[in-house]
């Protein structure tokens, strides 16, 4: 951690105010990035995708609930893991609440994996969460939308995660993809985003970075080494605490 100024309270004033004329640029160029977002091109849905549900097959189309718009969380959990991986799963803890608020600006959220529906079932009872997740095993949709790599993919050592900008490591990866679909019960794609592009929506690394220490990775093997599965993490007496038993 690096040394820090001790200033009067009038002269931290002063910098804090520097500091948000930078963060007013920030939130204006975040506005204008999202407003090219938004006027991005649609690619029509032409496949016919079906899922495996609690409930039996699911059709694309019945993902989005009545609602014009869906968000797919694609959490990595292969056929042959016992458990979805911790990184998506420090997201979904995130998103696990947001669905009714995103549910009243027209917007369904769903994740998909390919594991099984048992294993899916099995761990959002172990975690807790109410979100709704179907299983992408029986059809091409991971493939088609950038998250799951064959071998002989990975072989090759070519970037093709994140629209051919990186490198895969590993066969599941992380992402988002956004569809709309309209009256006529025609689906289009109209925006995914991966790697660090999903970092906006972790709100646990936005609230650390507003803190002293940040994100505190500095020095791990990598910089997510920490996380673990919420039920995972060890009990961890407070530092510093003015409460004494």
């Amino acid at each position: 951690m690096q040394q820090h100024q001790i200033v009067s309270r009038e002269q931290w004033i002063a910098a804090r105010k520097a500091h948000l004329a930078h963060e007013k640029e920030l939130t204006q160029a975040r506005e204008r990035l999202a407003e090219e977002r938004r006027a991005l091109p649609w690619v029509k849905v032409d496949k016919s995708y079906v899922f495996d549900g609690p409930n039996g097959k699911v059709e694309f189309g019945d993902l989005f609930k009545g609602r014009p718009q869906l968000v797919v969380q694609h959490v990595m959990f292969a056929s042959d893991w016992d458990a979805a991986c911790k990184s998506c799963s420090f997201w979904a803890d995130g998103y696990e609440r947001m669905v009714p608020h995103l549910a009243a600006r027209d917007t369904s959220v769903v994740a998909v994996s390919l594991a099984p529906v048992a294993k899916l079932e099995a761990f959002k009872k172990r975690m807790g969460w109410s979100f709704d997740w179907v299983s992408s095993g029986s059809s091409s949709f991971n493939q088609d939308y950038g998250v799951t790599f064959s071998p002989e993919q990975i072989a090759t050592g070519k970037p093709m995660y994140n629209f051919g900008t990186t490198r895969i490591y590993g066969p599941e990866l992380p992402g988002i993809s956004v569809f709309y679909r309209n009256e006529a019960g025609e689906v289009f794609h109209t925006y995914s985003c991966f790697a660090r592009g999903l970092d906006m929506m972790n709100a646990a690394y936005q609230y650390l970075d507003l803190t002293p220490l940040g994100r505190h990775e500095e020095g791990l093997p990598y910089p997510m080494d920490w996380v673990r599965l919420r039920d995972q993490y060890e009990p961890q007496a407070a530092k510093g605490s003015c409460c004494h038993g």
